[in-house]
């Protein structure tokens, strides 16, 4: 009965855990417009369009080259246009460049990434990002 139980508390530890890592983290979204090559993961290969900058929040000296990210517009930073959000509001972008200190945003997607989720005259939008 006892190994029951202990397996029982096993089982609730490791959903929680498994939940914990299913949070997104919140932050900002700009974009940046073409060429989108030379990167500083990629150099000169073409990576598509589907792609983003990551800022020192989580650029890790590189380590987040290559890693992909779901982003979400959860909202407007600014006032006059609290609901800057397009189609499905999500979108499944690859890091493949940094966006340098003084950055405007934790993430920079590419201009035709940003475009899927919010309306370009935004410019700025809050988000949330979760590595996929």
């Amino acid at each position: 009965m006892a190994m029951v139980g202990h397996l029982l508390i096993l089982a609730v530890v490791a959903m929680g855990l498994s939940f914990m890592g299913a949070a997104a983290d919140k932050g900002t979204a700009t974009f940046y417009t073409p060429p989108y090559t030379p990167s500083a993961c990629d150099g000169f290969e073409e990576e598509g369009v589907m792609i983003a900058a990551a800022s020192d929040a989580f650029w890790a000296n590189g380590a987040a080259c290559g890693h992909r990210y779901k982003v979400t517009c959860t909202g407007a930073t600014n006032l006059g246009d609290p609901h800057p959000w397009r189609g499905s509001r999500s979108v499944v972008v690859k890091i493949v460049d940094y966006c340098p200190a003084g950055c405007r945003g934790t993430i920079d997607l590419s201009q035709e990434a940003f475009a899927s989720i919010a309306d370009p005259d935004a410019g700025k939008i809050n988000i949330a990002f979760k590595r996929i």
